[in-house]
C-alpha cells in the first residue's frame, strides 16, 4: 500500500528526533544568498505530541529541534532560535520556565496548553509569553499562528526612535529622554504592534487580538494598558503626544508631535 506524503514527512520527523538533527528533506538546500529558514525551540514532553507537531512544522520547511525544561534553557541562549514552542501541559514544566526563558532569550515564545483558563492564560501572557494557543487545534490555525508570530517578529529593526522614546527590540530595552523605562511583557507587546504601525489608526479589535490572541477581551483591558503606556512614556500623560486615541476606532503612536493633537479618550 503506498504511503501518503504526509506519512513520509512524519516517519522522517522521527528518524530526525532520533538523531537529533534538523528537518530537512533536501529540497530546499540553502544557498549562500537565500535567508536562513526560521529555527523552532519546541519545549514538548509527550512523544506523540512532539512528532504529530514536528510533522506539521516540517511542511512549512522550519528547522525544529526539540529540548526538555532545564536543557531548552541553556539552548535558548546558546543556540539560534527564531520562536520557542511550549508546551505547558508537559510534566514539570510550567509558567516558570517561561520566566526562565526570557531572563535568557528575548526570542518570541508561543504557549500551547489544553488545561488553562482565561485567568492563568492572561499570567502566561503577562509574564513573557507572545501567544497562547489552546489545544485542541488544527494544523491549518496552528501553522498560522506560528507564521504570525514570526511575521510580527521580523518586521521591527533592532533599534526603534520614535520622538524622545528609544526601544531595542532585541533586549526590550525602552528609554525616555534616555532614562530606562521598565515595561511589564504586555506593555512592551502592546508597544510592539503599535511601533509596526507608526502614525497609522490600529483598531480595538485588531490591538486585542495580537496582543491577547482568542481570549475575549474587550476595550476596557486595551484601554487600562493605554493608560499605563502613557504614563510610563509620554512627558505628559494628560496630554499625550504621541499615543493617540481614535475616538471609537483604536489607537496611534504618532512618530512626531504637534500641537495640533487633539486627545479623545
Amino acid at each position: 500500500m503506498e504511503r501518503s506524503a504526509t506519512s513520509h514527512v512524519a516517519i522522517a520527523w522521527k528518524i530526525r528526533l532520533k538523531m537529533g538533527k534538523s528537518w530537512n528533506d533536501g529540497t530546499n538546500n540553502m544557498t549562500a544568498h537565500q535567508v536562513p529558514r526560521p529555527e523552532i525551540l519546541f519545549i514538548e514532553g509527550d512523544p506523540q505530541i512532539r512528532q504529530s507537531l514536528g510533522a506539521i512544522l516540517a511542511t512549512e520547511d522550519y528547522g525544529v529541534y526539540a529540548a526538555t525544561g532545564d536543557e531548552a534553557v541553556h539552548l535558548a541562549a546558546s543556540r539560534r532560535s527564531d520562536l520557542i514552542l511550549l508546551d505547558l501541559d508537559t510534566p514539570g514544566v510550567g509558567i516558570e520556565l517561561i520566566q526562565r526563558l526570557r531572563s535568557r532569550s528575548q526570542v518570541p515564545i508561543v504557549a500551547l496548553s489544553a488545561r488553562m483558563s482565561a485567568h492563568d492564560s492572561i499570567e502566561v501572557l503577562d509574564i513573557g509569553a507572545d501567544h497562547y494557543l489552546s489545544k485542541p487545534f488544527g494544523s491549518a490555525e496552528f501553522l498560522a499562528r506560528i507564521r504570525a508570530v514570526l511575521r510580527r517578529a521580523a518586521v521591527l529593526d533592532r533599534d526603534v526612535v520614535v520622538g524622545n522614546i528609544h526601544v531595542n527590540i532585541v533586549t526590550r530595552r525602552v528609554t525616555l529622554e534616555g532614562s530606562v523605562v521598565h515595561l511589564t511583557p504586555t506593555e512592551f507587546k502592546l508597544l510592539q504592534v503599535l511601533l509596526r504601525y507608526t502614525d497609522q489608526v490600529v483598531t480595538q479589535q485588531q490591538l486585542l487580538g495580537e496582543v491577547w490572541g482568542p481570549l475575549g477581551f474587550g476595550p476596557q483591558r486595551l484601554r487600562v494598558y493605554m493608560r499605563q503606556l502613557r504614563q510610563k512614556l509620554e512627558i505628559d500623560p494628560s496630554h499625550p503626544r504621541h499615543f493617540i486615541t481614535a475616538q471609537g476606532v483604536g489607537y496611534c503612536l504618532l512618530s512626531h508631535t504637534s500641537d495640533d493633537v487633539m486627545f479623545l479618550e
